[in-house]
């Protein structure tokens, strides 16, 4: 299977049960559409942004057709401007090249210092679809397996409003 050996393992011992799908890189949420159409599963979009001093970061994960409000955004972390951050710290916190962030990787995240926002659209899915740190693939796990990882990883996460 395509992805990270470790996250495979760290399934295998939080018994997280998966879907596996196997497709071409996928660049653009266009190009994921058209593989994605069998998925019963929420879909998102996973942006990773960083602070103006570049001391925070943060991972968001936007249902697939909303469009972030980042003004928005920017004003309730009251964080400054937020950028997309570089690929050498997509690469540091989350363990990903770019084209590939997952929150799967925050198991790469050792000093839990990425906080994550998630759309509360997927909240209602009960299952949502993922990289497993790599572009060439995807699995589709249950909301509550989903939850289990991230309460696993250690990572500080939220639901909110996050689209215009």
């Amino acid at each position: 299977m395509r992805g990270q050996k470790e996250l495979y393992e760290l399934f295998e011992r939080l018994a997280i049960q998966f879907e596996y799908h196997e497709h071409p890189p996928l660049a653009t949420i266009e190009d994921a559409k058209i593989h994605w159409k069998d998925y019963n599963s929420g879909r998102c979009k996973n942006i990773f942004f960083r602070n103006h001093k570049g001391d925070s970061h943060y991972l968001v994960l936007l249902e697939h057709l909303r469009q972030l409000n980042i003004k928005d955004l920017e004003k309730r972390l009251k964080q400054g401007k937020l950028t997309f951050a570089s690929d050498q710290r997509l690469k540091k916190y989350l363990g990903v090249e770019p084209g590939s962030v997952s929150p799967f990787g925050l198991i790469n995240d050792s000093e839990k210092h990425v906080h994550l926002f998630i759309d509360e659209k997927l909240n209602e899915s009960d299952r949502l679809a993922f990289h497993p740190n790599i572009n060439t693939a995807s699995l589709v796990v249950s909301k509550s397996d989903f939850l289990k990882f991230l309460e696993y990883t250690g990572n500080t996460f939220e639901f909110i409003r996050l689209y215009e």
